[in-house]
C-alpha cells in the first residue's frame, strides 16, 4: 500500500513536470523576438515595449539626450561608452513639440504635478518657447486624473516616459546636459 502511494505520487510529480516543460517549449518562440528586439535597441526597461528606432545619424555629437519629435523617441548617448547608446525608449509628447535644436537641461525636480493633474517624477526641463516649458517626466500613476475644471486647451510641453525610463533619463541627464531635438 505504501509503495503504491509513493509510486502514484512520483507519477503525478513527473506528469506535472512534463506538463510544465511542454508549456515552456510552446512559450519559447514568443519570447525570442522580444529578446532580440531588446538586444537591437537598448532600453533600461525590462518589460518589452514598442520597438525603438536606431539613433539617427543627424543627432549631434558628444554626450547628449536626443529627442525625435517625429518618432516620439529618446536616446541617451555617451560616445565614450560601449555601446554609445546607453538607452532608447518611446515617449508620449505633450500637446505641442519643441522646435528642433540644441538645448541644455536647466532645471530638475524630483517630483511635482503635471499640467494634466497627474503626479510626476524625474522632471527634467530643457527649454521654454513662448509660454510653454518643455521637459521630460514620468507619471507616478499613469491612470487618468480628474480633468481640471477649465476645459480650455492648454499648450503642454511635458514629454512622458514610463517610470523605469524616467529613472534612467534622470540618472543620465544632470543640469547642463545637452538635449538635441530632431524632427
Amino acid at each position: 500500500m505504501v509503495v503504491t502511494g509513493l509510486t502514484l505520487g512520483a507519477l503525478a510529480a513527473v506528469s506535472l513536470l512534463a506538463f510544465q516543460a511542454d508549456g515552456a517549449v510552446t512559450r519559447t518562440p514568443a519570447a525570442a523576438p522580444a529578446a532580440s528586439a531588446a538586444a537591437a535597441s537598448p532600453s533600461p526597461t525590462a518589460e518589452p515595449g514598442p520597438a525603438v528606432a536606431a539613433l539617427p545619424a543627424v543627432s549631434g555629437s558628444g554626450r547628449r539626450v536626443v529627442y525625435s519629435t517625429g518618432l516620439h523617441q529618446v536616446w541617451l548617448v555617451d560616445p565614450k561608452k560601449t555601446p554609445p547608446v546607453q538607452g532608447a525608449f518611446k515617449v508620449t509628447p505633450g500637446t505641442v513639440e519643441p522646435l528642433p535644436g540644441s538645448y541644455s537641461v536647466y532645471s530638475r525636480a524630483a517630483a511635482g504635478t503635471g499640467t494634466d493633474g497627474l503626479s510626476i517624477e524625474h522632471v527634467i526641463r530643457f527649454v521654454q518657447q513662448g509660454s510653454t516649458v518643455f521637459g521630460f517626466s514620468a507619471a507616478v500613476d499613469p491612470s487618468p486624473a480628474t480633468p481640471p475644471a477649465d476645459t480650455t486647451p492648454k499648450k503642454t510641453g511635458g514629454i512622458r516616459s514610463n517610470r523605469a525610463d524616467g529613472q534612467a533619463l534622470w540618472d543620465f541627464a544632470p543640469t547642463g546636459t545637452r538635449v538635441t531635438v530632431i524632427p
